[in-house]
């Protein structure tokens, strides 16, 4: 029962973090929608035992390609000031109590939900288990390890190479 519920709340916390990214006037404002999208969608990757892509989600684009982002954006500068007056009085009490709703019924969720948490670790069926951590990793550093590794190597050498282009491109001019 709790997970068509979590699919919708998370579907529509990704749309409206999609719409805010289109939306928003102010760029640090659709960063922070791009973020409640990719937490939004990496929740969604849980719910269907993909804890890999899950954990992937999280770490490279809701880490490091949303600090680049920031990072260009305040580069860059925004343009225009804050206005710091609240529009809404009762904003700051209805977020507080709408979180704490949303605390009770997680721990709710928790303390009097009949489900599995790992149901893929305990799980027998081996369809069951395909996304998770320890099946990619098993099969990563067995069967593809040489491919890994060549990745890592080519990686390496292009990071090298871009490198050393851009520094005698610059010695150039």
């Amino acid at each position: 029962m709790a997970e068509p519920i979590l699919f919708v709340l998370m579907a529509l916390g990704s749309l409206a973090g999609a719409v805010t990214v289109v939306a928003a006037r102010n760029p640090v404002y659709s960063a922070m929608g791009l973020l409640g999208t990719l937490f939004s969608v990496a929740v969604l990757y849980v719910l269907q035992l993909a804890h890999f892509v899950a954990a992937v989600q999280v770490i490279v684009y809701a880490g490091a390609v949303l600090t680049l982002f920031l990072f260009v954006i305040m580069l860059i500068g925004v343009d225009t000031s804050e206005d710091w007056d609240e529009k809404l009085p009762y904003q700051r009490a209805f977020v507080g109590g709408l979180a704490g709703l949303i605390a009770l019924f997680a721990g709710a969720l928790t303390l009097f939900g009949n489900f599995d948490w790992v149901p893929a670790a305990t799980s027998t069926d081996p369809d069951s288990t395909n996304g998770t951590i320890q099946a990619i990793a098993e099969l990563l550093f067995t069967d593809w390890v040489l491919a890994f590794e060549a990745t890592a190597l080519l990686l390496t050498i292009a990071a090298a190479g871009a490198i050393a282009l851009a520094h005698y491109r610059r010695g150039q001019t």
